[in-house]
């Protein structure tokens, strides 16, 4: 599964920074290819306004 980073980490809770972190990402716009996963899909869930899934 392939997800992507739409909007900044700027200005987000620190939390939900370090999921975007945990997850791989560092720039905006970056795709990256991530197991699929109960423990993935849980991550993607607290961050889903800031990420876009592509399958």
């Amino acid at each position: 599964m392939k997800i992507k980073l739409k909007k900044s980490s700027i200005g987000l809770k620190p939390d939900q920074k370090r999921t975007l972190k945990a997850l791989g990402f560092r720039k905006t716009n970056q795709v990256i290819d991530v197991a699929e996963n109960p423990c993935v899909a849980g991550m993607i869930t607290k961050v889903e306004k800031f990420v876009e899934v592509i399958k």
